[in-house]
């Protein structure tokens, strides 16, 4: 019988970069199996349960409730509760018919850029950024452009950065964290009004990354919904509200996106967790519980940026929001991966390289999450300064 001789490999598409902040993770896990100490600040996760007023909820659901497929775009229930989210916290009015609910912001950030962009489409990203966007991207046969921001403009992309890249090759779409990953950078108003009215000028997709709205220590975080109703946004449960593993996240849409959202949802997962929506519902509720867990964040904050650079980290971006502080290692080193593993062998910190956010730029980078608890925080800033004093 006549043999096929070729073999049958990965595909293509699949051969995206590793993502190093779960490797981190995976080698601190194996460290910690075998008794050693680890300090974990390499993964954006609130050390912090969900709140008590979601946990509640969930287990009255499991005991009274037939959990369900829901309809692909979300209880209704949960839809309306976020679209009064809008009008309380920004003054924005949202119908819920925009708003959907999805698993986690990731599933967001997918369905927007299939509903948005055919293959081939070109993606502007800000170097640093996410390296999932870049990955996904790739994934899904899309262009991803970075385009790297500076010191002077506070390390965000502007109108001007956007326009010159728009003309050297013409971009389809844009996406924009503020709060950012792994900077922690915010978009001030006017920086914000010049950036959407650049996009709109150029035809130009805008996706508003907005899962760390509620953790800001300076200024206030503003919505695209602000400026345009022809955004994406993306936002999740997972960062303020402390629900990573109940994988719950939404999405608010321009009109033309919406049934080619519910389309691609209804194939892709059907719905977001019955269960996992029943509690997001009530996270709205727990603003007292929230607001304490980010007045930890903000002293863990305060920590970093003094004690990192009596360390001897440099250039450090300002951290408006979010929980990281980005580093610059470059007095210790130059592999950033290579100081990461030396790092976690040494003293016990895990933290993520600056590679993962910034492949050209980010030899000398480093990323440190502060969402853990107080006691890690002192720990580390002490087993660092004795590895590197």
């Amino acid at each position: 019988m006549k043999t096929n001789s070729h073999e049958l490999v990965a595909s293509v598409r699949s051969a995206v970069d590793p993502f190093l902040a779960m490797d981190v993770m995976v080698a601190a896990q194996a460290r910690s199996a075998e008794g050693k100490q680890v300090l974990h600040m390499e993964v954006g996760e609130p050390g912090h349960q969900a709140p008590l007023i979601v946990r509640e909820a969930a287990k009255a659901a499991i005991d009274h409730d037939r959990i369900s497929y829901t309809p692909a775009l979300g209880l209704l229930s949960l839809r309306e509760r976020i679209s009064a989210h809008y009008q309380e916290t920004y003054g924005a009015v949202v119908p819920h018919e925009r708003i959907a609910i999805t698993t986690g912001s990731s599933a967001g950030f997918i369905l927007s850029f299939l509903s948005a962009f055919d293959t081939g489409a070109r993606v502007g990203l800000a170097a640093p950024g996410y390296p999932a966007y870049r990955n996904v991207l790739k994934a899904l046969g899309l262009i991803a452009v970075s385009i790297p921001v500076k010191a002077e403009n506070r390390y965000v992309i502007t109108a001007d950065d956007l326009q010159a890249v728009h003309d050297k090759t013409p971009l389809d779409g844009i996406l924009i964290a503020s709060p950012a990953n792994p900077s922690g950078t915010m978009l001030l108003p006017d920086a914000f009004a010049q950036l959407i009215t650049c996009c709109a000028q150029n035809h130009i997709r805008f996706i508003s990354d907005e899962i760390y709205h509620g953790i800001v220590y300076e200024g206030a975080a503003r919505t695209a919904l602000s400026h345009t109703d022809q955004s994406i946004i993306i936002n999740s449960f997972s960062k303020y509200y402390c629900m990573t593993g109940w994988r719950i996240g939404w999405m608010v849409l321009p009109e033309d996106l919406v049934r080619p959202v519910e389309r691609l949802a209804q194939s892709l997962y059907i719905s977001a967790p019955y269960i996992s929506q029943i509690a997001a519902a009530k996270a709205f509720d727990a603003s007292a519980e929230l607001n304490a867990i980010c007045q930890q964040y903000a002293a863990n904050r305060r920590k970093l940026l003094k004690a990192l650079p009596e360390i001897g980290f440099e250039g450090l971006h300002p951290a408006d929001g979010a929980f990281y502080i980005y580093a610059n290692a470059g007095r210790f080193t130059n592999d950033a991966l290579s100081f990461s593993k030396s790092l976690l062998d040494n003293t016990g910190v895990a933290a993520t390289p600056g590679v993962d956010f910034d492949p050209d730029q980010g030899q000398t980078m480093m990323r440190f999450s502060f969402a853990g608890d107080e006691v890690t925080i002192d720990k580390a800033i002490d087993a660092m300064a004795r590895w590197l004093g």
